[in-house]
């Protein structure tokens, strides 16, 4: 398998390149250029499988040339000391709890992996990489984590000014060494832009050796297939559909699941759960793509409004918007919709979710009582970040607080250490070559 860019397909180049260069030099993202058929392999998977075979197994598969089998293990077995956990609330819904990783959201994953695969090319080299990522909220204390330590690769966070939770705030802006974070006078939606001019800046790519750890990055992006693989393969299907609900904002968790079932995964269709930042369910409706300014919700990672793993989708589904439409339905939630579902899961079982997980729980509710087939589906609703991360607006929905996990124990202790700057290219562009040029 070899990657391309989403905008010029004959221009192939290895995943190894791909995870170094992040975006495509024509401002695309790199793509798989075919679609292996890996059903026999998922097949061989049963509930007892451990997830890091899972993930071993499946990417050398995948990229064999690149990847042994034992170079495949010692990367997953690297990048994973934390599993997925599924746990069921009926017959009829599962959440696939992902936060249970160092930062405590799902993208741990990507991010662990990320790191890994570029520690494990960089040893051999005599050179050093510098992270460009955006966050809206938890992709940037996964990454902090993830790369924190790393002799071989700075990291810069860009997250706007005001819209992460405090806590969020926290492990974006304490760890310091080889870790800084730009405090954005904007939003997600600016960041990500300034992050995109940067890759094809050609000042900055010919003085400083620049990738990126959003999921415009194929390496954060693959990796995140390897859990609906898993997941699939716990559940009895006892000839039911399956279906994956997923708590959408950049899209790149939904671009990986769609990946897997791509690759044979049994999975009749996903559901994307959008807050009122609801531009793909409206394309799902319309056939229309309409990109527009982001609003702040309660659900603040999901807070995007051009999301950039949309042309990605489109890429899979070679642009038609009847195919993608046929296997991927969209919904959208409100902030009182969010807090009604807390507040009901936490009367009713005792459970607390996270604003994102009440998204994907609501939309995956609601797809339920609407199914009029012959044979109701089994739903696998993602978790994406642990409650105890949003405890404020858990508070608020149930008048309880959530425990706070133990890895974010004494983090809003610790000080905060970030650089405010404008939300151009201009700005970021003198603070990366005055710190790495």
């Amino acid at each position: 398998m070899a990657f391309a860019s989403t905008r010029s397909p004959d221009k192939k180049i290895s995943f190894k390149e791909a995870v170094f260069r992040g975006l495509a030099p024509d401002g695309g993202l790199y793509h798989p250029d075919t679609v292996p058929d890996l059903r026999e392999l998922f097949r061989s998977f049963s509930p007892d499988t451990p997830f890091t075979e899972i993930a071993g197994r499946t990417l050398h598969t995948l990229l064999p040339q690149e990847f042994s089998r034992e170079e495949a293990q010692a990367v997953c077995e690297r990048a994973f000391s934390f599993s997925p956990v599924l746990r069921k609330m009926d017959e009829d819904l599962s959440i696939l709890e992902l936060f249970h990783g160092p930062s405590c959201a799902f993208k741990d994953f990507g991010a662990s992996f990320l790191a890994a695969v570029m520690d494990s090319i960089l040893a051999g080299r005599d050179e050093r990489a510098v992270i460009l990522t955006a966050t809206s909220g938890d992709t940037g204390s996964a990454v902090a984590r993830a790369f924190y330590g790393s002799s071989n690769i700075d990291v810069v966070i860009l997250y706007p000014s005001g819209r992460v939770s405090p806590l969020q705030e926290k492990q974006l802006t304490t760890l310091g060494g080889n870790i800084s974070a730009l405090e954005v006078k904007g939003s997600f939606d600016d960041c990500q832009r300034m992050v995109k001019e940067a890759f094809v800046d050609g000042e900055l790519i010919d003085r400083i050796l620049l990738s990126s750890a959003n999921s415009i990055n194929l390496g954060r992006l693959l990796p995140q297939s390897f859990y609906y693989i898993w997941a699939a393969a716990q559940v009895s299907r006892n000839e039911r559909p399956l279906l994956f609900c997923v708590p959408s904002g950049n899209f790149g968790n939904l671009t990986a699941g769609v990946l897997a079932w791509s690759w044979g995964l049994e999975v009749e269709r996903f559901i994307a759960a959008t807050n009122v930042n609801d531009v793909v369910p409206e394309y799902l409706e319309s056939s229309i793509f309409t990109p527009r300014p982001s609003v702040q919700t309660y659900s603040n990672a999901m807070d995007v409004g051009d999301p950039s793993n949309f042309e990605r989708l489109l890429a899979i589904f070679g642009g038609d918007w009847e195919e993608m439409s046929a296997v991927i339905t969209g919904d959208t939630v409100t902030d009182a919709e969010t807090l009604e579902t807390i507040a009901k899961v936490e009367k009713a079982t005792g459970e607390f979710l996270c604003p994102h997980t009440a998204v994907g729980y609501l939309a995956s509710r609601r797809f339920l009582e609407a199914y009029r087939g012959n044979e109701k589906p089994q739903i696998i609703s993602l978790g994406t970040a642990a409650p105890g991360k949003f405890t404020e607006i858990v508070e608020q929905a149930t008048a309880k607080k959530p425990p706070v996990p133990e890895q974010l124990a004494g983090v809003m202790e610790l000080e905060k250490k970030s650089v405010m700057v404008e939300n151009s290219l201009e700005a970021l562009k003198e603070y990366l070559l005055k710190s790495f040029g």
